[in-house]
């Protein structure tokens, strides 16, 4: 685990719990709006695409009797491409570096191929597992969590049901992780909700519009780019690049007119500013790079590589 970092952090009681708590399950179960709604703000993008999440994200919950380090990661799939398998790999590297895993399922449905799959790579872990039944408020057959309860009860997991989007059932789920971490010190200031800085934040929060603008026509073939951030006490001026792998789909993003890309930089530009609580001037450039996805080099320059702890 990390050693608390020295940045004036204060000294936890005696009965304080803290830890790394490892959010993994399929691509397009919640883990995100989970996270979100646990720490109390929008630190990570969601869309209803899967394999949204493409980083390793860290959202932070203190309390007066613990701090949780909830790690975010991407969909556990199948791989079709060096993007994927970067993906895959630091999803890996999460459940061996957590103090405790929450595997979170769509309990709307029942447990299928995939999700019995991510149960036995989460059987081997040597940390606690927590099922976590997500979607519950759209649960139809009480008979679906029958497959759930098979599943955790082969393994001496414990159940969770709640509804990420709703909230409910969510501060039971804090409890049971509290109840599970071990003692231990602050990792980051109270006052700290992420450990990623603003840029990654307004990247994200700019391919989030994509996929909700352009999600019909554009496949996770995207990417953002900041180029530049320029801060004034009166504004803060962002350029970014939007890349692409097809000339089709920059017709795409730009429409008519320029109308698509005007719509999803007035959207970002209208979450940019929620996070930095000032006003912002976004400018968005569309960037033609042919098969990024394959390329290791490519992939690294956009900040996507294999993440070690």
């Amino acid at each position: 685990m990390l050693e608390a970092l020295n940045l004036g952090i204060p000294t936890a009681p005696d009965d304080f719990r803290s830890g790394f708590v490892g959010i993994v399950g399929r691509p397009n179960v919640g883990k995100s709006t989970l996270m979100n709604g646990l720490v109390g703000q929008k630190v990570a993008i969601v869309s209803p695409i899967a394999q949204t999440t493409r980083n390793r994200l860290r959202g932070i919950l203190t309390r007066d009797d613990a701090q949780i380090v909830f790690v975010d990661t991407p969909g556990i799939h199948k791989p079709h491409h060096e993007l994927g398998k970067v993906l895959v790999a630091n999803a890996r590297m999460a459940i061996h570096s957590a103090d405790l895993l929450l595997f979170v399922v769509d309990g709307s449905v029942e447990a299928g191929g995939g999700d019995r799959f991510v149960a036995e790579w989460l059987a081997q872990a040597p940390v606690p597992v927590v099922l976590g039944l997500n979607k519950i408020d759209l649960q139809t057959d009480p008979t679906v969590e029958e497959s759930y309860a098979a599943l955790a009860a082969d393994r001496g997991w414990p159940i969770v049901r709640f509804s990420a989007l709703q909230g409910e059932g969510t501060e039971d789920l804090l409890q049971a992780l509290i109840d599970r971490l071990p003692p231990g010190p602050f990792y980051y200031p109270p006052e700290l909700v992420t450990d990623r800085p603003e840029r990654f934040i307004m990247g994200e929060l700019i391919r989030e519009q994509i996929l909700l603008h352009a999600r019909d026509e554009i496949p996770h073939s995207v990417a953002v780019e900041i180029d530049r951030v320029e801060e004034t006490p009166k504004i803060t001026r962002v350029l970014a690049t939007i890349h692409i792998e097809r000339a089709s789909q920059k017709a795409i993003l730009i429409g008519k007119g320029g109308s698509m890309l005007k719509a999803i930089g007035t959207a970002a530009r209208e979450q940019i500013q929620k996070l930095i609580d000032g006003k912002v001037y976004l400018e968005l450039y569309v960037k033609l790079q042919p098969k990024w996805r394959r390329s290791p080099a490519r992939l690294a320059d956009l900040g996507y590589r294999i993440e070690e702890d």
